[in-house]
This record gives structure tokens, sequence and C-alpha cells, in this order.
């Protein structure tokens, strides 16, 4: 996807990343047009005098504060100066586009009575590739506050800023990309930051993580049903259909589709008449995921294309209304509840790993031994990772508690009394999901050094196959140390 268009259409997750990947940004007409009608809306108002939060006022505690002309020209640019905060590394550039391009849309919806030039200058940023430096802590998640006014202070020639490889002064690196600084009108610089676009942008990005991890778990779960031998009737359509959640049915066909050309699938081709549960409820658990990932894909993709302003512009009603659109109360809580799914994905991949250990040593005192080492040591790295795995299982549980219940009020009048944490319920689920990543490979790994040593080898499905395979080429020639990382890199670019 070279282009991205921002118009009438709903922003996508995938829209997303793809300009975080580098993709071009055009605003169309329509998005033009609305921004123009809603800062119409804003200069009758200001025109008015009446009492209008950020634009004739100031903000915080100083809601109630009236501002003269002159000190409404300069509040603008003191929200950003005075907002800027944060500390850490700086946060990726994919991260940084990813805000870029959240806050870009929500300016397009016309809720936020923003001068058009704002827009028109995060899209030239974008385009000439002048990504501002910005903290990767400094938000509580009722508003990315801080790291959206580091972007401000790039787009008005202030901040730091890294183009063409080169970390440069806001106001060189607009220079160099040819792009003017922008100078703020009343309410400008608030509605750069009135949004939680980092937390939204580094969300788009956490949860195609997990869709993808959906899969390898999956795969992994067919892997060790083949290396044990196990019944694959508890993936079967009725089991789907007999308990309809949107996630057990597509885990029931994404295994039985897996399975195809197995022998498991014959008449006699199970060891067992029904396998241990960790085996039996794989639709069941990675269904809940799967359907925890859902709830949280739509729950981003609502405030993407959302206008999360205070105040807000009512084009409609040409009214501007004082609200809480900025409170993504709902995004958290579901990446809250992503983790409990992902923990409980990586206790069944641990529990099933007991199974593939007892089966390792069952075969091997079924073939009369250890192999030979006739020509060199047999690597069994799945088998030497168990351990490791099971630490990070218990990490894992941890990691499950709510993060969005710990933010205490942060202003001594009470002002700003309630906080989602969302940015940290982001950050925790994406370290979950790295370590989920850890343990399934593990499994995986260990399920192959089963299959390595049964005899007659087994025949397989297609999927199982074509995975063992891979596992095997991209441990061929490695030693212990490096292979495991050969590996987890093989079914990240097999897995997108």
């Amino acid at each position: 996807m070279d282009e991205v268009a921002i118009g009438d259409g709903r922003l996508t997750i995938g829209q997303i990343r793809a300009v975080a990947g580098g993709a071009r940004v055009v605003l169309e007409q329509s998005a033009r047009n609305r921004i123009s009608a809603s800062r119409t809306v804003i200069d009758t108002a200001l025109a008015s005098g009446r009492a209008v939060y950020g634009l004739n006022t100031g903000v915080g505690h100083q809601k109630d504060v009236r501002l003269n002309e002159e000190q409404i020209r300069q509040n603008q640019t003191m929200l950003l100066m005075t907002h800027a905060g944060g500390f850490g590394p700086p946060a990726g550039v994919e991260h940084v586009r990813a805000a870029m391009m959240v806050r870009l849309n929500g300016l397009s919806r016309g809720g936020s009575g923003v001068s058009p030039a704002v827009a028109e200058v995060l899209v030239a940023m974008l385009n000439a590739g002048v990504h501002p430096v910005v903290p990767s802590t400094g938000s509580v998640g009722s508003g990315d506050l801080g790291q959206l006014a580091a972007i401000g202070l790039v787009a008005i020639g202030q901040g730091r800023a890294e183009h063409a490889g080169e970390v440069l002064g806001g106001a060189e690196a607009l220079r160099r990309a040819g792009i003017e600084p922008l100078v703020l009108a009343a309410k400008d610089g608030l509605a750069l930051m009135s949004s939680n676009a980092m937390s939204i942008g580094h969300g788009a990005h956490v949860i195609h993580q997990a869709i993808r991890l959906g899969r390898l778990a999956d795969l992994a779960a067919v892997v060790s049903l083949e290396a044990i031998g196990g019944n694959p009737e508890a993936m079967l359509p009725v089991v789907a259909t007999a308990k309809p959640y949107p996630g057990q049915h597509e885990v029931c066909r994404s295994v039985t589709d897996a399975l195809h050309g197995s022998a498991l699938l014959e008449p006699g081709g199970a060891r067992s008449v029904q396998d241990p549960i960790s085996f039996r409820v794989v639709p069941q658990v990675h269904g809940a995921y799967r359907d925890a990932v859902a709830s949280t894909r739509d729950a981003i993709e609502i405030e993407v294309n959302a206008m999360s302003d205070n105040p807000l512009v009512s084009i409609a009603d040409q009214s501007i209304v004082h609200n809480g659109n900025f409170h993504p109360m709902v995004m958290a809580l579901s990446f809250d509840a992503v983790r409990p799914a992902v923990a409980h994905v990586g206790k069944l991949s641990e529990r099933r790993m007991s199974h593939l250990w007892d089966a390792f040593f069952e075969r091997l005192a079924g073939d009369g031994g250890p192999p030979s080492a006739d020509h060199g040591p047999p690597e069994f790295v799945g088998m030497a990772l168990r351990y490791p795995a099971a630490e990070v299982c218990a990490e894992l549980r941890q990691l499950a508690t709510p993060a969005t219940l710990d933010v205490p009020a942060l202003e001594s009048n009470g002002t700003e009394d309630h906080a989602t944490a969302a940015p940290l319920a982001v950050r925790t689920t994406e370290r979950a999901l790295g370590l989920l990543e850890r343990v399934v490979v593990v499994e995986l790994l260990l399920a192959r050094d089963v299959l390595s040593i049964t005899k007659p080898a087994p025949r397989l499905g297609t999927a199982a196959h074509e995975a063992v395979a891979g596992i095997n080429d991209a441990l061929a020639g490695r030693a212990s140390a490096d292979a495991y990382e050969a590996v987890l890199g093989h079914l990240r670019d097999s897995f997108g």
C-alpha cells in the first residue's frame, strides 16, 4: 500500500500500519471541507465572547480563568511547551508515524475546530519523513498530552525530529524537508494534544501482533497433536456448531484445515479415545483469546475514527460541547482483557509441553535408548528449553493483572481525578504477547523433537509437515545457542 487517503471512509488498522511503515498520505477534499466547517464554528464562538475551554480560557485547574486577546494568541504555544514531557527511550519511528496518522484522521472528522493548516503540516511531515522525537513514557490515558505535544512542537519548528536518518532541531528538520513551520491559531495547540493517538497507534501494532500469534498458537497445538498421536475429534465442526462463539468456530476451522492429510483423521489414527484437557480445549481457550482480540480490534478502530476532542465541535448543530470523549476506556479495558486470555493460551501450551516431554522419553525407551551419536550429537532444542518456557508462563500470569485501575488523581483540586492507563495496558499487552510467542515457539520445537525420534515416522498433515520442515531448515548447521532465535525469526517471517 503506497498511499492512504483520508476522506469519507473509515480508517482501518491496516491503513494505519501502512502509514506507520512509510506509505504516503492524501487528504481528500471532503476531509478538508469538514475541517474548514469545524473551524468556522470555533471562529464564531471566539467572536461571540462565550467562554470555551482551552479557546479563551485556561486549561486544567484554570478552566474558569478567562484569557485576553494577547493571552489567547500566546496560550496555544505555551500549552505545547508546558505539556511536552516524558522519559525513557524515544518511541520508534513506526509508532510516531502511527500516532500522527491517528491524530490527523481524528482532526479530519470535524470535531476539533482545528485550523486547516494543522492538518496540512501533519500530512507534509508524514510524506517528507519528518518524525518528531517522542518519549516512550508520558501518558496516563486521558489524552496522550505530553507525547502529542512533542509532535506539536516540531510542527511549529521547535522540539527535535528525525529526518533522513539524522536527529535535528525541529526547525532544521522542517527546513530540510521544505515545510513551513505551523503558526498556531486559537485552539490549535490544544487540538493537537487532545487525543490518545499515541496509545491508539501503538495499539494497532499490538493487535496485529495478537492476531498473528493466534494463528501461530493454533499451529503449535496441531504439531503437538501430531507428535503425541492425539485425537482430532475435539476440533471437528460439530464442536463449533454446538457452542457458536465466533472465536471457537474460527479455531476449529483453523485446526481441521491444518490437519488436512494427516493420518490422525483416519479411523484408528489416534492413540487414545480422549486426550488430556490441554489438547481437547484448544478451540475453547484459543477461541476465547480470538474473541478478546477481536473485541479489542473493534475498539481500536472506533477510537481511530472517533472525534475525541474536548471541547467537541458539532458542525450540524453549530455548537461546541465540553465532554470526555478523550477517555479511551473501552479500548483500555479491552487490552486488559486480552492479557488473561494470553496467559491461558500460554498455560495450555505449557501443559501440552508436559505431555510432549513424557512422549519424548517414552519414544526413546521404546526405541532402545538415546539415538546414536556416531554422526554427531542430536540437537533437541525444544527439550532444552522446556524449563525456561515454564518460567515465562509464570510471568504471563503476573502480567494478566489489570493495568487500568492503578492511576491516582493528578491534580490537587480534583479536576483530573480519573485516568484509563491505556498506554500501560497496551504496553503490558505487547510484553505479554512477546512472551507468549516464545512459549509457543518452544512448544513447536519440543513437538518437532518428539516427531524426530518417532518410528515409523507418522504421516503428518500438510501444515505440520511444512512447519517441521521449515524449523529443520532454520536449525540446519546452527549451534544450540543460535538455534532458537533462528527458528523464532523464521516463524515471524512465515506468519507476517
